[in-house]
């Protein structure tokens, strides 16, 4: 699964004046919900849900938050970059700055599971996240996330 079959580039926020885990929470669900049609409200519940459970921070500044709602239809991301690290909780207790939210189906195990996988990799290439953190606008930052990254195969 490629990270353009399931990141819009309107998707794709680059975040001023964020100053809380919540807050960031919020505003990718806000986004979210406008890409699926769901309710903000459904997914942002979804997601603290999983959060709960344990921080989704994987370190080095990003994190990985997810969540599976009843009637969504496909796999659907929204990434955010922030112009000041918060809090998340990560497992280096390291803020972080580089968030990509994944919303999956009730019963999508396999789809859910690749996904999370490629973006991990994704998240993990060095040369991914320096080009992240140095991207212009969220133009530059849909272009990094979604160009074929050599070493990086669909999961």
């Amino acid at each position: 699964m490629e990270l353009v079959e399931i990141l819009a580039a309107d998707a794709v926020l680059d975040c001023t004046g964020v100053g809380s885990k919540r807050q960031l929470l919020e505003v990718m669900c806000d986004k979210a919900s406008v890409t699926t049609g769901m309710s903000g409200a459904d997914i942002l519940a979804a997601v603290i849900g999983r959060e709960e459970l344990g921080s989704t921070g994987i370190g080095n500044g990003i994190a990985i938050p997810h969540g599976k709602l009843a009637g969504l239809k496909n796999v659907t991301a929204v990434f955010a970059r922030l112009d000041e690290p918060i809090e998340f909780d990560a497992v280096d207790d390291q803020p972080v700055d580089l968030v990509i939210l994944l919303l999956a189906p009730v019963g999508a195990g396999a789809d859910h599971l690749k996904a999370l996988s490629r973006v991990a990799r994704l998240l993990r290439t060095d040369s991914v996240v320096e080009s992240l953190r140095r991207a212009e606008d969220s133009t530059d930052l849909y272009d990094v996330l979604t160009r074929p990254i050599e070493g990086i195969n669909a999961a």
